[in-house]
């Protein structure tokens, strides 16, 4: 599927893959109150992923701790228990890297030869064994989740999402038994030939899945009763009851379009779009980004409004936090942080923002959708 070793070596010289950057000072211990993020931007027409610090407290500046440069623009990423970090082309994409910022190890990337295409998320078992790709089949259309070995990143097994444009995926809360993991399938129509050009929108078939974690095995499967919401972005509720998803709309009215809902809920049994107050909808554009939930509430990054979209854990409308350009989300310590264009937030979602300005590396670096809290 992707052990070509001379197309990875082409590929690599070409993109400057490999070259990676550790800020000054990088290497020491973190101080207390440190704060390190795992996160994907564009700068200058180029692409990274890596590693973002600073301290608690307002006025700390968000520096780049570590980059690795990548020859596409990268989407979700994943932190593993020995430090790595894992990242993904956004869809349709045909790599994955997994990095260990700090040391001197070569990244290890994957490359898919054709057959398969990466749709911008991974995700990882609890130990760090095994990996979950959502993947296109670019023949049929028919999304997959691949099985991964961490260690080797070679397919161990696939499964079917029972839909298409499958995006992210996330571990089931909702069943204490056997261990289970929910995918969103983002309905849209695509063809390998016109990659992310989205074609007969009207057969789009977005729905959310639940599948035996050990087999495969469909247990359940859920749809919207707009068909022209797409579901994108996960988060649980602080208690893992019920699970939040960010919305993208795909009407082709643009009236309709920019006042769909950015939020649904589901609590295991029901999947529901939470409606906005309907002059904030509009200024929304129907465009959800990231996905995250504190004891708070739940926000969605809305980087059309330059804001994100606050919601009180039962759903009702609870304000727009100014943001340019916001797009990654991340939860530490029960308070959320966002990402913006030359400045990011800690706490968020609270009566007291405070405001982190971006440092030197990072200046008119654009953040793309996800940050996930870097261990160690």
């Amino acid at each position: 599927m992707a052990t070509d070793p001379h197309r990875r070596q082409a590929l690599a010289l070409l993109a400057g893959l490999g070259t990676w950057v550790l800020a000054p000072g990088a290497a020491s211990a973190p101080a207390s109150g440190s704060v390190r993020l795992a996160a994907a931007w564009e700068r200058q027409g180029r692409f990274h992923i890596g590693l973002l610090s600073t301290q608690e407290g307002a006025g700390h500046a968000l520096q780049m701790h570590a980059a690795l440069e990548v020859p596409t623009r990268a989407h979700g990423l994943c932190a593993l228990p020995d430090g790595s970090v894992l990242a993904t082309a956004r869809r349709p994409g045909d790599w994955l890297v997994r990095w260990h910022p700090g040391k001197g190890t070569e990244p290890q990337w994957l490359w898919q030869e054709g057959e398969r295409s990466f749709n911008g998320h991974v995700l990882a078992s609890a130990d760090g064994q095994r990996l979950y790709t959502t993947e296109t089949d670019a023949e049929t259309g028919a999304s997959w989740i691949g099985v991964r070995d961490a260690r080797t990143l070679e397919p161990v097994a696939e499964w079917p999402t029972h839909g298409i444009d499958a995006h992210e995926l996330i571990w089931d809360t909702l069943d204490s038994g056997a261990p289970g993991l929910i995918v969103v399938n983002g309905g849209v129509p695509t063809a390998p030939e016109t990659g992310r050009a989205k074609r007969d929108l009207d057969r789009m078939d977005s729905s959310l899945v639940r599948l035996d974690a050990r087999t495969g095995r469909l247990r359940g499967q859920w749809r919207l009763q707009d068909p022209r919401l797409s579901l994108r972005h996960l988060a649980w509720s602080p208690d893992g009851a019920t699970l939040g998803i960010a919305l993208q709309a795909e009407h082709g009215d643009a009236a309709t379009r920019h006042a769909a809902p950015v939020l649904a809920l589901f609590d295991g049994q029901a999947l529901r779009a939470v409606p906005t107050p309907g002059p904030i909808a509009r200024s929304l554009q129907g465009y959800g980004g990231s996905m995250a939930a504190t004891p708070a509430g739940w926000a969605v990054s809305c980087p059309r409004a330059n804001g994100i979209a606050r919601f009180s854990l039962d759903g009702e409308w609870q304000g727009l936090a100014a943001l340019p350009e916001v797009c990654p989300l991340a939860v530490r310590g029960g308070t959320l942080w966002a990402g913006g264009l030359d400045a990011s937030l800690q706490n968020a979602q609270g009566p007291t923002v405070l405001n982190h300005p971006h440092g030197p590396g990072l200046r008119g670096a654009r953040l793309d959708n996800h940050w996930v809290l870097a261990r160690g």
